[in-house]
């Protein structure tokens, strides 16, 4: 079973009496909804609505473990703890640095399933620790081919909604749930359909310029390109000027290199062929 280590991961454990409640009213995940085994993606976000912290969370034990980037993790048990107040809630950063993936056909049955990964079509596992040598490349060839943003490769923090990453499609952001900081942002882009920025693949005949190059179609700013491995890689882009490009043979550019550009298929999303003024 291929496998790669991330040694830039690092976890962060909630638990005690109240943790479901503390993070069910805090962060944009269906906490209560969450299966035993999965890890899930989700978000603090700040009051404006925007990704103050990523991660992914899942159920350990009693409590939850969230995974997120090494350089996030004590400015969000930070955050975390400035949110406890009085609940019945312990705070700990764990550790054991890094995490282990792997991936095929089968499920690696100590590992937690990302679901992100699983409505995309690939089987991906997650275990704290060492298991495996260092990451190859290989990771970051389905993460691209997944179309997965994560923070620091794809996108700044405080700089994008969590519609712009694709969580409202992925299980990311929970509809459904009561409030929770930046909720009321989230809502309104949802019902007013609002979202226009988005995580798209993007390919090219020769390898693709470094991550952070603008894309412009007709001499005009319409994303930047995130993380790239070769001549594949991901950007966040408006969608609608995208669209209006390919409907009239407008080239998509990321420095003077063209694109192909297209949208993760599990995401349901397809390029309007209008652009909107703003």
């Amino acid at each position: 079973m291929p496998a790669a280590f991330l040694p830039d991961r690092a976890l962060i454990r909630v638990s005690g009496a109240e943790a479901e409640h503390f993070l069910q009213n805090l962060v944009t995940t269906d906490v209560a909804a969450l299966p035993v085994g999965e890890a899930r993606p989700g978000a603090l976000l700040t009051p404006q609505g925007k990704i103050l912290f990523d991660f992914l969370i899942s159920r350990d034990g009693d409590g939850f473990l969230l995974e997120t980037a090494a350089g996030q993790q004590a400015d969000l048990v930070k955050r975390l703890t400035m949110y406890k107040l009085r609940a019945a809630v312990t705070i700990t950063a764990e550790p054991e640095a890094g995490v282990t993936v792997s991936w095929g056909d089968e499920q690696d049955a100590a590992a937690l399933l990302d679901r992100r990964f699983v409505i995309a079509g690939t089987v991906l596992g997650r275990r704290p620790g060492r298991y495996a040598g260092e990451d190859d490349g290989a990771y970051l060839d389905i993460r691209i081919a997944a179309g997965i943003a994560e923070s620091g490769a794809d996108f700044a923090l405080q700089d994008a909604f969590p519609h712009d990453v694709l969580m409202d499609r992925n299980g990311g952001v929970g509809f459904k749930k009561g409030c929770y900081v930046g909720q009321e942002v989230v809502s309104r882009m949802q019902h007013r359909g609002t979202a226009r920025r988005r995580v798209v693949l993007v390919g090219g005949g020769t390898p693709l310029p470094a991550p952070g190059t603008e894309i412009t179609a007709g001499g005009k700013p319409v994303g930047t390109l995130g993380s790239v491995h070769g001549e594949k890689g991901l950007a966040i882009v408006r969608i609608d000027r995208v669209g209006e490009a390919l409907t009239k043979g407008v080239p998509v550019l990321a420095g003077e290199t063209a694109l192909t550009v297209s949208l993760p298929a599990w995401s349901g999303l397809d390029f309007p062929t209008v652009a909107e003024e703003a």
